[in-house]
């Protein structure tokens, strides 16, 4: 029973997107399997002496050898295999809180390491921290990948409707898909009509710079001009055709919708935030390529 629990969760944790419980379950029930087969080895090594002779254990071994030597090699056959694998948020990216901020990393390749530094201002509460999330653009403002957000998409209503773009636009190129038309007559073969975020981050793939975006907002913050003041946007653009090691995302504006457009922008801070301005005192971020 405790190989099938061991075999499911590591089912689960390769076809579902990543979850701690599902591979902490996995990982801690594989710790019992181990003393279980100690037991079972120590109870039963009279019988299983037999089975230990140079016949059997060369060529178990050699077969050993061989298939962690593919696993880490890599060969296209193995990736293709790794590429069913639904769990790559861990592999990928990392969100930590901290006592003065929080940190968050994302590697996209292993020579492409981003890592965002945002540091704790005077109103930002490490206890019931604010509602944040981090995301990327292409050239032309347009989403390409959510790399973290909060529970609550409602204080956050610039990214949301960023990302109901996406899908919208996601959701065209699978009809068009599906009713097998040419997608690049329609889009243009270009890097922006591509749904994978590596086509945008990889140098390799893509020469045009792209953005990293926060939004950040902490409910119920009234002030004399506002019931609720609304959230705050900082962005930074990423060129890598001029590499910087470090860079700082700067404030961009405030969350508004424009009901004749239809559509939420960021206007530019005026004297009516307060509190707001002061959620975040700094946001760091710095590859490494």
């Amino acid at each position: 029973m405790t190989f099938v629990v061991t075999a499911v969760s590591g089912l689960l944790a390769f076809f579902q997107p990543f979850s701690i419980l599902v591979v902490g379950l996995h990982a801690l029930m594989g710790f019992v399997l181990i003393g279980l087969v100690v037991g079972h080895v120590k109870q039963n090594f009279r019988g299983m002496r037999r089975t230990f002779k140079i016949r059997y254990v060369i060529p178990a071994l050699l077969v050993t050898i061989l298939l962690v030597t593919l696993f880490l090699r890599r060969p296209k056959p193995i990736r293709m295999i790794q590429g069913l694998s639904q769990n790559v948020g861990a592999a990928l990216d990392r969100f930590e809180m901290r006592d003065n901020g929080m940190l968050y990393n994302y590697t996209p390749a292993p020579n492409y390491k981003l890592q965002l530094d945002v540091r704790a201002g005077d109103r930002y509460d490490t206890e019931a921290p604010p509602e944040i999330a981090i995301w990327l653009e292409n050239q032309s403002s347009y989403h390409i990948k959510t790399l973290h957000s909060s529970h609550s998409t409602e204080e956050l209503p610039y990214w949301g409707w960023k990302v109901e773009e996406y899908e919208e636009a996601k959701l065209e190129w699978e009809a068009l898909e599906a009713d097998e038309q040419e997608f690049h007559a329609v889009a243009g073969a270009t890097p922006n009509s591509s749904f994978d975020p590596a086509d945008y981050i990889l140098p390799e793939r893509n020469t045009e710079p792209f953005y990293m975006l926060i939004e950040v907002n902490e409910a119920n913050d009234r002030n004399e001009f506002h019931s609720d003041q609304p959230s705050v946007i900082y962005k930074v653009e990423i060129d890598n055709q001029f590499p910087k090691s470090f860079q700082v995302l700067d404030i961009v504006g405030y969350s508004k919708y424009d009901p004749d457009e239809e559509a939420w922008f960021a206007y530019y801070p005026d004297g009516t935030l307060t509190s707001s301005l002061k959620l975040i005192n700094s946001a760091l971020l710095t590859i490494e390529r």
